[in-house]
C-alpha cells in the first residue's frame, strides 16, 4: 500500500491515508507529504485487501490490485512476478538488472530493497510488479510478461483447495503475452531449469552459503555469475529473472552486473548484528518450506549451533500447516502468534504449535524470549529470527 501512495505522489496527486498503527511506513510517507487521517473528499479510495468490509461511500473504492491494474496501462511493457516463495527477492533482483541496463523502469517490490526501497521510478518503459496470490489479487494484474517461480500451498484460507490455487497461478501466466515458467509445468512459454529448459543454470558451486552458477540459453553460454545473496534457492531466483531479462533484450553482461551487485532485501537473510557474541540474522520465512530452506542456508555458514526463533504469521496458516511446522521447528523457540488480519483461533496459536513440536519452548512475551535466548546462546552461534510479524523488531532491539 505504501508503494501505491508513493506512486500517486510521484504522479502529482494529493494523497492521504489511514492505518491502524504508526509504523516505519507511515513515518516514511508523512515525510514524503502524505496526510494521515479521515479524508472527506477524494477522486478515489484504494483499500487494502486485508480489509474485509469497507464503509459505504459515493467515492469509487478500488482494491490494491485494481489500482495497480489501472496503473499498468501507463507503461509500454509490464512484468509480473508471481510464486508462492521468492517473489520479493526475484522482483528486487530483476529491478537491479534493469538498473544496471540503464532502461527506464518503475519497480514495486514487496519488501525494502537496500537501494531501491519498495518503490522506484526511473521511467515508464517497463513496470516490474510483485504479484501476490492472496485473495487472487494477481488475477487483476494482467502483465505483458508473467514470471512464475513456483507453486506451493499457501493462503489456503482464500482458496477452495489446492487445485483452485494451482489453477489461478496458471491463469495468471496464460493471460500474459509471454510467460516464463519452470521447465516441466504444463504451460506453453519460455522455460528455465537446472537440467532442462530454454535457460539453464549449471556448475552450481557454493561456499559458506553463497553460490555461483553458469547461465546458459540453449547451447550458448551467457555468463558466470557469483551471487551475494545467501542460499542455493537464490540460484533459482536468479535463473528465473535472468530468463526474463534476456527476453526483454538485456545483455548477459548487464544481467551479471545487476545480480552480482544485488544484496538481499531487508528481512531476507539479513544480518542485523550480534547478541552475546552470536550472529543475529532475520528472515521473513513464514511457511514450512521457506523455514526449512533458511535453516539449511544458515547451517551451511554457521560456525556454532543454529538457534531458531519463529513467530507464526496468522492462525489459519499455522493451523493448516501444523504438522509441517512441527517437523521443521524441532528444538526452536516459538514466539506468540502475529495474527495480522485474523481473529483469535486457539487451534492455530504458537502455544498449540509448541505443544506439538519436539524440544521446543514457547515464549509469550519479549522478556520470556530473551530469557530463553540467554540460557542457550554461546559465542559463534547463529540466531535466526524467522517470521513475517513483529519479532523482527525484537531482533533489532537486542543486537549490539
Amino acid at each position: 500500500m505504501s508503494a501505491l501512495a508513493k506512486h500517486y505522489l510521484h504522479e502529482g496527486y494529493f494523497v492521504s491515508g489511514e492505518d491502524r498503527a504508526e509504523n516505519e511506513y507511515t513515518a516514511q510517507l508523512k515525510q514524503l507529504g502524505v496526510a494521515f487521517g479521515p479524508c472527506e473528499t477524494a477522486d478515489k479510495i484504494v483499500a487494502s485487501s486485508a480489509i474485509e468490509t469497507f464503509p459505504q461511500t459515493d467515492i469509487p473504492v478500488l482494491s490494491r490490485a485494481e489500482a495497480w491494474s489501472e496503473i499498468m496501462s501507463d507503461y509500454k511493457t509490464t512484468i509480473g512476478v508471481a510464486g508462492s516463495h521468492g517473489k520479493t527477492t526475484a522482483t528486487a533482483m530483476l529491478a537491479h538488472i534493469f538498473l544496471a541496463s540503464g532502461k527506464k523502469f518503475t519497480s514495486h517490490i514487496g519488501g525494502n530493497d537496500r537501494t531501491l526501497g519498495n518503490y522506484a521510478n526511473f521511467g515508464k518503459d517497463y513496470l516490474i510488479l510483485e504479484s501476490c496470490e492472496y485473495k487472487k489479487n494477481f488475477l487483476s494484474m494482467i502483465p505483458d510478461v508473467a514470471l512464475l517461480l513456483n507453486v506451493d500451498s499457501d493462503h489456503m484460507e482464500c482458496y477452495r483447495d489446492e487445485a483452485e490455487l494451482v489453477g489461478c497461478f496458471f491463469s495468471f501466466c496464460k493471460q500474459a503475452k509471454t510467460c516464463v515458467v519452470p521447465f516441466g509445468m504444463p504451460i506453453d512459454g519460455v522455460t528455465y531449469g537446472y537440467k532442462a529448459g530454454d535457460y539453464r543454470a549449471t556448475h552450481v558451486v557454493g561456499k559458506r552459503g553463497k553460490y555461483a552458477f553458469t547461465l546458459w540459453h540453449g547451447e550458448n553460454k551467457l555468463a558466470r555469475i557469483k551471487l551475494n545473496a545467501v542460499g542455493r534457492h537464490n540460484v533459482w531466483n536468479a535463473l528465473a529473472v535472468s530468463a526474463v531479462a534476456c527476453e526483454c533484450g538485456i545483455s548477459p553482461e548487464q544481467i551479471k552486473k545487476g545480480l552480482e551487485g544485488f544484496l538481499p532485501v531487508h528481512r531476507r537473510f539479513e544480518k542485523l548484528g550480534t547478541y552475546r557474541g552470536a550472529e543475529v540474522i532475520a528472515d521473513y520465512a513464514h511457511h514450512p518450506c521457506e523455514i526449512a530452506t533458511t535453516i539449511s542456508a544458515a547451517k551451511q555458514r554457521a560456525r556454532g549451533k543454529v538457534i531458531v526463533v519463529f513467530q507464526p504469521h496468522t492462525y489459519s496458516r499455522t493451523k493448516y500447516f501444523m504438522q509441517e511446522f512441527s517437523e521443521v521447528l524441532q528444538g526452536a523457540i516459538l514466539y506468540k502468534t502475529f495474527p495480522a488480519r485474523e481473529p483469535y483461533d486457539e487451534e492455530g496459536t504458537a502455544k498449540r504449535l509448541a505443544d506439538q513440536t519436539k524440544n521446543s519452548r514457547y515464549a509469550d512475551s519479549e522478556r520470556e524470549l530473551i530469557s530463553l535466548l540467554k540460557a542457550r546462546v554461546r559465542r559463534r552461534d547463529c540466531i535466526l529470527f524467522l517470521g513475517a510479524g513483529d519479532v523482527y523488531e525484537i531482533a533489532k532491539r537486542i543486537i549490539t
